[in-house]
């Protein structure tokens, strides 16, 4: 294979080129999917949800007292 920045011969296995470091698969890169959301921010609105949670039951019982 050649690169497409310095035309040096490259293996086809090649993930950069060896000679200038060019990416060798652009287009397997630009159509990748966004990545999903990470477990921190699945535990972070755990976190919110039981706040509100708490925050409903102690406004609710201290109206009925």
């Amino acid at each position: 294979m050649t690169c497409r920045s310095c035309s040096a011969e490259i293996s086809d296995k090649a993930i950069v080129c060896y000679r200038c470091g060019a990416p060798t698969a652009v287009e397997a890169a630009a159509g990748r999917a966004a990545p999903r959301p990470g477990r921190g921010r699945l535990i972070a609105l755990v976190i919110v949800l039981a706040v509100l949670v708490a925050l409903l039951v102690f406004t609710y019982i201290r109206r009925a007292a």
